[in-house]
């Protein structure tokens, strides 16, 4: 076994903490653009921190066998991917918000994942 899951559960918490970060700090940056660009780069970086904190809470919600959380693993994606787009689509057509600042905060956030995963600790 080459990681514990404590570990992951660590990482995935760690990862949440950094895009939260993340979300505020776009929010902060586009807020020289206005409130509505400055909640669209927030609520875009805060969409995937949720999708991700679901697909944590998913995946190392119980121990099982490798089938099971193979299982728990890919419904975990499908629900992240879910709340992802959906949350998106509402930003940008419901609420109208600037889907640059939104897309933005998205691509931010994906960012710390790339750095969460290349330096573990």
């Amino acid at each position: 076994m080459l990681n514990s899951i404590a570990s992951g559960r660590r990482l995935a918490l760690r990862l949440l903490l950094w895009q939260l970060v993340v979300a505020m700090v776009v929010g902060l940056a586009f807020s020289v653009r206005g409130f509505r660009w400055a909640i669209a780069g927030a609520a875009g970086a805060a969409v995937v921190a949720v999708g991700n904190a679901l697909l944590s809470m998913r995946l190392f919600s119980q121990v099982s066998g490798a089938g099971m959380a193979l299982g728990r693993l890919l419904t975990g994606m499908l629900l992240k991917w879910m709340v992802i787009v959906g949350g998106l689509i509402t930003i940008m057509f419901q609420f109208k918000l600037p889907p640059l600042a939104a897309i933005t905060g998205l691509v931010a956030a994906y960012a710390v994942n790339l750095l969460a995963f290349r330096f573990k600790g």
